[in-house]
């Protein structure tokens, strides 16, 4: 694993943090959500009204070719995109990028409803039904078929890199989120939670997209009516505080402090690429996704599918993530360490004499270790001594790391009980024994700081707020990762044709138990880089076609005018 951590790290360098000063992909998708925002006149604000019609049923016709309703539609992309990132993701943008971070993922969602709106539209409009009449749709069609035979290349990479990232960013990544919550508030063993993961997972995905719209429209609604009124109750109970945060989140969304604690380095690009790496990831604009679903939208006019589309960023990032941020924000929890408790296989042990004295905060000086630790594991050269007792005040010489944050006090446990023995360190972690706990105080970071925030804030009811974050963890990473394996599906029957589609779905549900047992970063790490990859066909595709784009959107809405006065 050391080999693929190392290699997902370098190529996640290059496609998101490169030039450090103003990443390229970072200016490619705000670019690119400007300009259609242009191009199409601010239809993200003005079309709003029309879009609540087209879900409502308004203009709903059951003779039209398609597979689900525009409700279904929406759903189904809503259940792929309201979930993990609106718990795990906000709370990681918070985490490393601080409070300002949330600013750039509301700029990231303005623009992203105008990119929604292209791709979606783009999708229906060139969309295919293959020999048993499904619908086939997305990037990859409207690549091949919008920009010709000698765009070809450009549909197979987009397709290539959406197989790939379902098993990252619609799959491992939730897996992962819904483990750490079943750890952390449970102490389930991640191989169980893996197992069931993937058995629920398989159960629905074989029964193919009428299947997964038919439970994501069930469940996803409900799951974000219960998370919503979660939130709105602490908000209520931290009104006095949400002013403040508003102010807090502006302010150091241009002008970022250190945090004391390690979270946060205070680098602007910092916190700008968080705010855009996890509103990306919350609402999937730009990234080719949501259009797979939509195209199978039951409706013979793209705009219209379109508008529907453009609803996704609004409702998953603008309402539901900054109720997330808020409640994290207000209760105060974001730039605190709390009393944990981790199987020693997740947390990073650091040789006290890597770690250097003078730097901005425990972050930077983490960041330095590691730096130090891997070069030393490269050269070949010892980085921590074969044995440590852990009872004779020798943890001096290795201090332990949780969530980029030193764990402060750490006491070594075994069966529940504080641990006096040897310790063995291989290749920079902890060798032996591996059934070790440590407790001490850690930063909190993904699922596991939203559920905090939440614990916090319903305290004055109950000591339950975080169980209700646990529920939601699950229920959304499992309705993510059914619509995601849809996406998969339709790549791979471009690829390969619907013979490879059955195996694809049994590695998908192999995937579901993976995600559950490798390390958070790993996963995190191989579903950004994915993500950021699949972005650049897709982008190149909207924008080329955007001329075609706004033909029809001016002609949709010209023959509904006429409609109406008559």
């Amino acid at each position: 694993m050391g080999f693929l951590k190392e290699a997902v790290d370098f190529l996640n360098h290059y496609v998101w943090s490169f030039p450090e000063s103003l990443p390229w992909l970072v200016v490619v998708l705000l670019g690119s959500g400007l300009f259609v925002t242009v191009r199409l006149g601010l239809i993200q604000l003005r079309k709003v009204g029309h879009a609540l019609a087209v879900v409502a049923g308004k203009y709903d016709d059951p003779k039209d070719e398609g597979d689900i309703s525009h409700f279904q539609a929406l759903s189904t992309a809503l259940s792929a995109t309201v979930g993990i990132g609106n718990i795990a993701g906000v709370a990681t943008a918070i985490h490393y990028g601080g409070p300002g971070a949330m600013f750039w993922m509301w700029v990231t969602a303005v623009f992203g409803m105008a990119l929604k709106y292209s791709e979606c539209t783009l999708a229906v409009r060139y969309r295919d039904f293959d020999q048993a009449g499904m619908v086939a749709g997305g990037p990859m069609y409207y690549i091949e078929r919008g920009l010709g035979p000698r765009a070809k290349p450009l549909a197979l990479l987009f397709a290539g890199c959406g197989a790939l990232a379902s098993f990252g960013t619609g799959n491992m990544n939730q897996a992962n989120t819904v483990s750490v919550s079943a750890v952390t508030d449970f102490g389930a063993s991640p191989l169980l939670v893996g197992l069931v993961t993937a058995g629920l997972v398989g159960a629905v995905i074989l029964g193919g997209i009428r299947r997964i719209a038919s439970v994501s429209s069930r469940v996803a609604p409900s799951m974000a009516l219960l998370y919503v009124l979660g939130a709105l109750v602490i908000l209520a109970l931290q009104a006095d505080e949400i002013p403040a945060a508003f102010a807090t989140i502006v302010q150091e969304a241009f002008d970022p402090r250190a945090s004391v604690s390690g979270s946060v380095v205070g680098i602007f690009s910092v916190t700008l690429l968080w705010g855009v790496k996890r509103g990306l990831f919350s609402n999937e604009a730009g990234q080719g996704s949501a259009p797979i679903a939509h195209a199978a939208a039951r409706t013979d006019e793209p705009v219209r599918e379109g508008v529907v589309a453009m609803l996704e960023p609004l409702i998953d990032t603008l309402i539901i993530c900054t109720m997330t941020g808020l409640v994290i924000i207000t209760t105060g929890v974001w730039d605190e360490k709390h009393e944990t408790t981790l199987p020693i296989g997740l947390v990073q042990p650091i040789p006290a004499e890597l770690l250097p004295e003078s730097a901005q905060n425990e972050n930077l000086r983490i960041r330095q270790a590691e730096t130090a630790v891997d070069s030393a594991l490269r050269e070949g050269r010892p980085v921590f001594p074969s044995r440590v007792d852990a009872d004779a005040g020798r943890q001096d010489h290795v201090l332990f790391v949780s969530s980029d944050g030193l764990v402060a006090n750490p006491i070594l446990l075994a069966g529940g009980k504080p641990y006096s023995g040897p310790v063995r360190f291989e290749d920079g972690a902890v060798a032996s024994p591996e059934n070790l706990e440590i407790r001490g105080k850690m930063l909190l970071n993904s699922s596991a700081l939203t559920a905090e925030g939440f614990r916090r804030g319903l305290l004055t009811l109950g000591d339950f707020g975080n169980y209700i974050v646990t529920f939601c963890v699950f229920m959304f990473a499992l309705s993510t990762m059914i619509s995601w394996s849809y996406y998969g599906d339709r790549c791979v029957n471009y690829l390969f044709g619907a013979r490879m589609v059955l195996p694809y779905r049994m590695l998908f549900t192999f995937f579901s138990f993976l995600g559950c047992v490798l390390a958070l970063e790993t996963v995190w790490a191989y579903g950004d880089l994915m993500l950021g990859i699949m972005v650049v066909p897709n982008l190149l595709g909207v924008v080329l076609l955007s001329p075609e784009l706004v033909r029809m959107t001016r002609q949709y809405f010209k023959n509904l005018e006429k409609e109406r006065s008559r």
